[in-house]
């Protein structure tokens, strides 16, 4: 049974369509480049950075661990939202324990299969509705929406989210991500419409 945590909206005292936001039933593809191609017997996603124990996984091992199912709320930098998307994968915090995240870690970078990264602090992501998910509606994720692997993160808009991610640098110093550097808000609350710096 998935777990219902659409009333995220609540913790930022707004509705739950962000302001200057539509709502729309489709689910469109945005991306910095083209869709990249992947391996399932070579891709690997690794863990590195301040953590006590750098990590290496394959798909299958990745696929391994304790997973969840949620339904979210999914709002673009660029004016629509949709609603009630399944997501099915592992959450951000049962990554961090299994790397061992160090006292001294404070900013997380993700990393994608085309050179994209996003930063977020480590407190934003130690939620259990960030997730890195290989399932939408019960099916593998497709590749156009970031499959084999993508991260949601319902309380920010979703270039926060890495498509294709492969990996996560856990940092003791804050880095801008590839839209941060071009004028993208940092902290990207849509509740406060933080679209831009």
């Amino acid at each position: 049974m998935a777990e219902n945590v659409t009333d995220v909206y609540r913790e930022f005292g707004g509705d739950r369509l962000p302001p200057g936001q539509r709502k729309t039933d489709r689910f469109p593809v945005l991306s910095k480049s083209g869709t990249p191609s992947w391996d399932r017997e070579t891709w690997r996603f690794e863990v590195w950075g301040a953590v006590d124990d750098r990590l290496e996984l394959t798909f299958e091992e990745f696929t391994d661990l304790p997973t969840e199912t949620q339904v979210q709320d999914f709002h673009c930098v660029t004016g629509w939202s949709k609603f009630d998307c399944e997501f099915t994968g592992v959450s951000f915090p049962t990554l961090a324990e299994a790397a061992g995240v160090t006292e001294d870690a404070e900013h997380v970078m993700f990393h994608a299969l085309d050179g994209y990264t996003t930063d977020l602090t480590l407190e934003e992501c130690m939620r259990d509705d960030v997730l890195f998910v290989y399932e939408y509606d019960g099916e593998p994720l497709p590749s156009d929406h970031g499959g084999p692997l993508r991260v949601v993160t319902p309380h920010k808009y979703a270039y926060k989210g890495a498509k294709w991610v492969s990996g996560v640098e856990f940092l003791t110093d804050h880095e801008l991500g590839y839209w941060e550097k071009r004028g993208y808000s940092d902290t990207a609350n849509p509740w406060e419409e933080e679209r831009y710096s």
